[in-house]
């Protein structure tokens, strides 16, 4: 049977109910019509309930579709190749498209085994070949970020296209990130050198000076031409948010003689900060524009690759993002512009701007490394804790970054503070963990990988069998009148999943807003969000608990019913007995159903 919650607008209130996970069975048979009345601040509700229609209609019984990215047959294996078996099919309206690791995923594992926390690989050397990012895609990886602060365009534009042919060749649905260099201070390039290794007690020399040959030894170039001005002897200089430290101990025209009292390793254009008097030495910092000239020239490399999110460094204002937004429109010449800008928590002029910024933006991320360098490490786990919980009340996707498993660089097993680490930040219900060094760099990036995803997946899994729903208010976040019925929607819907132990949750959304209105009642089941762009249902991979799919659907929410369960069902991926809620942004109503 199949029993919808409609809404209607109406100028009257009527007493609210509750449904009690008893309202439903698995599957439980009736034929009863009843008719009673919820009440929402804004509207009503009417639920009706009636005989399901048969979902295998003639038109859909003669043949049996299978999309490019998968087979038709039973549970199936991680694996690094897909097999595909082609079949006859009706039309390319019925085709559908789904992440071919999440697919064998549910097939062998089942609706609760899929992994709700996103996945970021940062590529690099080690991983940027072919071979290496299709075992990064196996592994777990839902968005491959490019950092423009490393590599030439043309390197960035060859792993953009290698991603972009092993979603079309393997049927994943990798979502490509590219990250902005932004403005502050850093290091030159090290004269071409992958890394440099300062030990304890060497003096190096810091200078903005333009070198015609190669870079003298232990020399490094500043980007910012009044370094040697601004700096102070008896200064401490801090390299990549303090995994090297410098005591600057004499001043020579535009040379800087540091010694190293805290050795580690320098990579190229690391980002450096100084400290006066246990105090951060920022005025300069503040002077300097947040997009640099050459992060506009990157940007627009970016739109014309036509990256899925634009992640901005060292954002100050929200400012800076609604004039990234104007111009990424500009540039799109009329043309929907479907990049998603992100803005980078990394400095003090973020945190006390915080709200504001994540506001104008379509998401976050909480740089730790280089926040680490601008306030007391003590504090970074707070400022954490408050971006993840004020993303999630705002409705806006966030990653946790940086050093999450920094010693997996060198060494194949993590600390047990690094696994701790990473289940803080799965128990604050991020939305997506990154990979940075790890992955870019490191020596054992699949295995980094797989410590991600797996604690994830424990993590994940102890959180519903403890039935811990945290009781965190949402605000209300939409300007309209229809925004405010999709949230209430959506909220109850969750709850009802939470109630009646769902299987799943379906929504048909055109721009991915429900879907991600849904993924912020983070519901104990995974949610299936069907779209019909390529380009939304890639965005959709970056956020907490959604099962992004690609297919064409109509205004008809039974009619798309019917389709989706005979395709899922010939992919093997549900079952008749499943119990689902669906919901969709084309029709304000809430649908309980067990899968015919």
């Amino acid at each position: 049977m199949t029993q919808s919650l409609q809404i209607f607008t109406s100028a009257t209130r009527s007493p609210g109910i509750s449904l009690s996970k008893h309202s439903l069975s698995k599957p439980s048979p009736s034929t009863a019509a009843f008719r009673f009345p919820l009440s929402f601040t804004k509207s009503s509700i009417r639920a009706s309930s009636s005989p399901d229609s048969n979902p295998l209609s003639s038109a859909f019984t003669s043949q049996v579709l299978v999309s490019e990215n998968g087979s038709t047959g039973g549970g199936g294996a991680l694996s690094s190749s897909v097999t595909r078996e082609f079949v006859p099919v009706m039309s390319d309206s019925t085709a559908i498209e789904v992440d071919t690791v999440t697919e064998a995923e549910l097939k062998e594992n089942g609706f609760r085994s899929t992994r709700r926390t996103k996945l970021v690989c940062t590529i690099g050397p080690v991983t940027c070949g072919f071979e290496q990012l299709e075992a990064l895609a196996v592994g777990g990886m839902n968005v491959a970020r490019i950092n423009m602060c490393h590599g030439t365009r043309d390197w960035h534009r060859m792993v953009i296209e290698r991603v972009r042919r092993l979603n079309e060749e393997k049927g994943y649905a990798v979502a490509i990130m590219m990250d902005t260099e932004g403005s502050e201070i850093h290091m030159g390039d090290l004269g071409g050198a992958s890394s440099a290794k300062a030990e304890d007690g060497e003096i190096w020399t810091f200078s903005v000076r333009a070198f015609d040959s190669t870079l003298p030894e232990r020399t490094i170039n500043v980007n910012y031409e009044g370094f040697a001005e601004d700096v102070r002897v008896g200064d401490d200089l801090l390299v990549d948010g303090g995994m090297v430290r410098f005591e600057v101990i004499e001043k020579i025209g535009p040379d800087v003689k540091c010694l190293c009292t805290d050795p580690g390793l320098l990579l190229p254009r690391a980002n450096l900060t100084f400290w006066r008097d246990g105090h951060l030495v920022r005025e300069r910092n503040a002077m300097l524009p947040t997009i640099s000239s050459k992060d506009w020239l990157d940007i627009d490399f970016g739109i014309a690759e036509g990256v899925d999110f634009l992640a901005i460094s060292f954002v100050k204002s929200a400012e800076v993002i609604k004039h990234l937004k104007s111009y990424i429109a500009a540039r799109s010449r009329g043309r929907c512009s479907d990049i998603s800008i992100l803005a980078k928590i990394e400095s003090l002029d973020s945190l006390n701007n915080l709200e504001e910024i994540i506001l104008a933006s379509d998401g976050a991320m909480v740089a730790r490394g280089d926040l680490g360098a601008q306030i007391p490490l003590e504090q970074v786990p707070l400022v954490q804790q408050k971006v993840v919980q004020l993303c999630r009340q705002l409705n806006k996707p966030v990653i946790v970054a940086s050093q999450l498993l920094e010693s997996m660089i060198e060494y194949p097993t993590p600390t047990r503070a690094e696994v701790a680490d990473i289940s803080e930040a799965v128990r604050q219900r991020s939305d997506a963990l990154m990979l940075s060094g790890e992955s870019a760099m490191g020596q054992y990036p699949d295995k980094a990988l797989a410590v991600l995803r797996n604690v994830s997946l424990r993590i994940e899994k102890w959180w519903r069998e403890e039935k811990r729903h945290e009781p965190m208010e949402l605000p209300e976040v939409g300007s309209s009148s229809s925004d405010s019925i999709l949230e209430e929607i959506c909220n109850s819907a969750a709850k009802m999943a939470n109630n009646l132990e769902v299987d799943a949750i379906f929504v048909y959304t055109k721009t991915g807003h429900m879907a991600s209105l849904l993924s912020r009642c983070r519901p104990d089941c995974p949610i299936f969000a069907f779209t019909e762009t390529t380009s939304v249902r890639r965005r959709l991979n970056l956020q907490w608990g959604l099962i992004p799919f690609r297919m064409s659907f109509s205004d008809d929410m039974e009619n798309n019913l019917n389709k989706i369960f005979l395709l899922l069902k010939a992919r093997n991926l549900i079952k008749s007995g499943d119990l689902v809620i669906a919901v969709s942004d084309m029709l304000q109503s809430i649908q309980v159903m067990n899968v015919p």
